[in-house]
């Protein structure tokens, strides 16, 4: 590109500035080289209780292989999503009013600091020019105006759009106008993106998903790239030099049945997640009616330990007091953030079916993450011995419940046991003893 010698010396900078700042994206995107995630830790960790075993039950070998880096998604993504709970039925007074109420119930400062649109903001047709157009009766003042809106309270908008030639509900999509649509969308301060996978014409999953990473890139923009192609060719393969986030499942909906489903299928891709890129199990169900409060509690937790997106799902406007319970619990929350990035994953299982369940994961300062889920249909007895966790049996413990939000006991030797009510999940924090132990 030739700069023309009448270019002001402001727009020369403001150039220059942007050419540098796509360079160093695109380098980002093209991978780096990353170590291990629990490398340091192994090292310092055998010497403290941990056993040789614990490398193999948390392995995070597949991670960073492929990792983007363009600076985004250090720790899971945050914020809230319109789809679960409105679906179509969206505006920018909802939008407006999500945002309001993130702030003033102190959900913002816990970190949900995304308010995302889904599926149904544009008009039905792109206008003459081929670009896509809010629509005027939803969305009357646009979304550059819900950006500057959602700025000015210190969240970030997200947008939704389409791998295909339309979006699931029939609205304009994203393929063979990534450029453009990319264009338009850091042109409204747009700070995320949903990328679906409806109406795709065939065409396999690899090869339309990067062209919207290259044109974000180009962009000179931080813009969140969520992939949202439900797992169908395996994403946790191949998208971590495509995006932040890949959906690992198909659509979650407000029953025990998909949420414990979806839980399982997220768990086999464990070791491809890591900073910088995470597995997707789908967005909250929490508050939304279908599940009792122990089966919510549960789903919280286990997304928490997952390291999965803790995105809202129900009407932040009108939460009751246990949604809102769930949702601002400060432990599990530093769990999902937790800086070591490591996902947790299901350990061991035993009884009916399978159904008592030790899902656990690393944390750091030498910490683990530890969950007792009873999948059973009544209240039952989960022990967890400490060869499923990596620990050496003689092994002292210090066990904190992050629901109950106190100490268990200091001294715990070998195992530990906890009666769990039935679809309910207790959670907890181990220390071993010879560590000194930091507050979540």
């Amino acid at each position: 590109m030739r700069v023309g010698v009448a270019m002001s010396s402001m727009k020369k900078k403001r150039f220059v500035f942007a050419l540098v700042l796509c360079l160093i994206i695109d380098v980002g995107f093209a991978g780096r080289v990353v170590v291990p995630l629990l490398q340091s830790y192994e090292k310092a960790s055998y010497s403290r209780g941990f056993s040789r075993n614990f490398g193999k039950i948390f392995g995070t070998s597949n991670y960073g292989i492929l990792q983007l880096n363009n600076g985004l998604a250090s720790t899971p993504q945050m914020g809230w999503n319109s789809w679960n709970f409105f679906a179509c039925n969206i505006s920018e007074t909802i939008i407006k009013e999500t945002a309001d109420a993130l702030v003033s119930t102190g959900l913002a400062e816990l970190g949900y600091d995304h308010v995302n649109i889904d599926d149904c903001w544009s008009s039905p047709l792109r206008d003459l020019k081929g670009q896509l157009v809010p629509d005027t009766k939803t969305f009357p003042s646009g979304i550059k105006a819900l950006a500057d809106y959602a700025h000015g309270k210190g969240l970030k908008l997200g947008i939704y759009s389409d791998a295909g030639v339309f979006t699931c509900q029939v609205r304009p999509g994203s393929l063979f106008h990534e450029k453009d649509d990319a264009a338009l969308f850091a042109s409204w301060g747009v700070d995320y993106l949903k990328y679906d996978n409806c109406f795709n014409l065939g065409i396999e999953p690899k090869k339309r998903y990067p062209p919207m990473r290259d044109a974000l890139n180009e962009t000179g923009c931080s813009i969140f790239y969520s992939l949202c192609e439900w797992g169908v060719d395996d994403p946790a393969l191949w998208a971590g030099k495509v995006g932040n986030s890949w959906r690992t499942t198909g659509d979650i909906n407000d029953t025990w049945a998909s949420m414990t489903s979806i839980a399982d299928i997220n768990d086999k891709w464990a070791s491809y997640a890591g900073p910088g890129g995470w597995n997707d199990p789908d967005m909250l169900e929490v508050g939304n009616g279908g599940m009792s409060y122990q089966e919510y509690r549960a789903h919280f937790s286990i997304w928490a330990l997952m390291k999965a997106p803790l995105l809202i799902g129900c009407d932040v406007r009108n939460m009751t007091a246990e949604t809102f319970e769930i949702l601002s619990n400060k432990e599990v929350i530093a769990v999902n953030q937790d800086p070591l990035g490591v996902q947790g994953r299901k350990v061991c299982v035993s009884g009916t079916d399978n159904c008592l369940q030790v899902w656990a994961g690393p944390l750091s300062g030498h910490r683990l993450v530890v969950a007792l889920w009873n999948r059973c249909p009544k209240a039952e007895t989960i022990t967890t011995q400490w060869d499923a966790l990596g620990l050496e049996s003689s092994t002292k413990v210090s066990v904190r419940d992050l629901w109950q939000h106190k100490q268990v006991t200091g001294d715990a030797v070998s195992s530990f046991a906890a009666q769990v009510d039935a679809h309910d999940c207790q959670m907890y924090i181990f220390t071993p003893r010879t560590v000194t132990r930091s507050v979540i």
